[in-house]
Order: structure tokens, then C-alpha cells, then sequence
């Protein structure tokens, strides 16, 4: 079977900082690969508050993840701190790929790689929706760029 291999854009605007605990390792005292999603979810949430909006609301309408796919590239382990780097890929009418790129701190090791479908949602109506041009406004003004197909 192949091995997923995930191409990033050149440039990934957003990045925050986060901490490996020790809830966030495994038997293999390495990170748990359920941990990653997680720290990666806490990224998401913080780059979505950056431009002012949650997981429910980004300007009229929510998010549901559709898909996730990993690549990983390096062990990482407990009191090391990641940079996890954001950006979009594949924008279309009714969502986006977050892409993602998680890099130890110190080092500028990569740990991992990966991308998460996102679907645009009406929460009330319980049906995909349009992407808000609120939420495009919003990161051409944060991130001076539009993402490209």
C-alpha cells in the first residue's frame, strides 16, 4: 500500500505555539498520534478566533471536518514545543483544506504533516452551506492573500 504523502503550499500564514504534556505521550514516550489530532484541533480553534470567529460561525455559517489526513515525519516528545503552522488549500464553494505543518521549536524538526477537509455547514438546517464571504473577507484582511485552487 502506498504512503499518504501531503504537498504543502509554500507559505502557511498563521502559526501558534503549543506544548507537549504528559497527557499528550504514549507507552512509546513519544506523542500519541490521537494527541496530535488534538493539538492540531486546539490550533484550529486558535486561528479561527484570530480572525474573530469559532467552529460554529464563521461569519454565517459553522465548520464539520469531512476528512483528515496525517503524514508524519519525526517523534516528538514530552516538554517540547511545537510550532504548528495553518493555511488553506483547495478553497471551493462549500469548503477547504487546512493544511497544517507541526515543527519542534528549537530544532526546526518536522514532526508532522497534514491537511483536514472542512465543509461549510448550516447548523440550524443541518446542511452544507456556501463558505461566508465574511470568512474570506476576513482572512484576505488578516493574511493580505486569498488561498488559490
Amino acid at each position: 500500500m502506498a504512503r499518504i504523502k501531503i504537498a504543502l503550499p509554500e507559505h502557511l500564514p498563521f502559526v501558534t505555539e503549543l506544548m507537549i504534556y504528559i497527557e499528550h505521550i504514549n507507552e512509546g514516550q513519544h506523542l500519541d498520534n490521537a494527541r496530535l489530532l488534538g493539538l492540531v484541533a486546539e490550533a484550529r480553534c486558535r486561528l479561527l478566533a484570530e480572525l474573530g470567529f469559532s467552529q460554529v460561525d464563521i461569519g454565517g455559517a459553522g465548520i464539520i471536518l469531512a476528512d483528515v489526513a496525517a503524514q508524519y515525519r519525526s517523534e516528538a516528545f514530552h516538554g517540547e514545543r511545537l510550532l504548528c503552522a495553518m493555511g488553506i488549500a483547495d478553497p471551493h464553494r462549500y469548503g477547504f483544506d487546512l493544511v497544517w505543518q507541526l515543527t519542534e521549536s528549537a530544532s526546526g524538526r518536522e514532526v508532522a504533516r497534514g491537511k483536514h477537509g472542512v465543509v461549510t455547514f448550516d447548523y440550524a438546517k443541518r446542511e452544507k452551506a456556501p463558505v461566508p464571504d465574511a470568512f474570506w473577507q476576513r482572512w484576505q484582511e488578516r493574511f493580505g492573500m486569498l488561498p488559490t485552487s
